[in-house]
Parts: C-alpha cells; sequence; structure tokens
C-alpha cells in the first residue's frame, strides 16, 4: 500500500515528537476541516482520550464568529479543561498542517493559558 505525502508527513512528525518528549508528556492532537477546528489530549502510553475540545459542541455552534475566533475559544476550552485536570506540559502535534494561520493561533492561545510545549 502505498501512503500519499500527507500520512507520512503526520507519521514523520509524530514519530520526531515521541522521540524527543519524555513518556510523562501527554499528546495534544489537532485536526481542523474548513469550517472546524478540534483537539485532542492523549495518552500514548494507555492509548486514550483523556479531553478534548471542538467546534462542532453544542455551546460551540451558537458562536457567530470567523475560524480564527473559533479556534481561540476552541483553545480556550481545551486549556480551561486542563487545569481543571492539573494537565500542564504536553506536547503539540500539528499532524500534516503547517504551524500557520488557525493552528498557529490555536497554540499560541494554549500557552497564553497556561500550556507548556
Amino acid at each position: 500500500m502505498k501512503l500519499t505525502a500527507a500520512i507520512r508527513r503526520k507519521y514523520r512528525i509524530r514519530n520526531k515528537l515521541k522521540k524527543v518528549s519524555g513518556a510523562e508528556r501527554l499528546r495534544l492532537s489537532i485536526t481542523r476541516s474548513t469550517k472546524n477546528i478540534s483537539a485532542q489530549i492523549i495518552d500514548d502510553k494507555s492509548q486514550s482520550t483523556i479531553l478534548s475540545a471542538s467546534s462542532t459542541e453544542k455551546d460551540m455552534r451558537s458562536e457567530k464568529k470567523n475560524k480564527t475566533d473559533i479556534s481561540k475559544l476552541v483553545a480556550e476550552k481545551l486549556a480551561k479543561k486542563a487545569q481543571e485536570k492539573n494537565i500542564t506540559s504536553i506536547y503539540f502535534d500539528r499532524g500534516i498542517y503547517k504551524y500557520h494561520g488557525r493552528v498557529k493561533v490555536f497554540a499560541e492561545t494554549l500557552r497564553k493559558n497556561g500550556m507548556k510545549f
């Protein structure tokens, strides 16, 4: 099976992050589409999702804002949930997306709200 360039990029980035970061850190995986953005904090040891936040949730759908504002709101919501569970240090898995635009705004908002990566 031949892998596409996007899938190869995703695995390459994820494997580099896993080698560099310690086992005590959790992974923040981000997914974006043309209209929505979602993120998950994943524990790779137990292979389970600890927290998630998305722009498709009920309370977020009522917001009529542009896409960068929505990504800021989702990042603030995820940071608030993470602080409740005492999660401060993670590593940022941007996946196939460039660190630009909504992904960059999302990461910067997380940093402002106390997350370290």
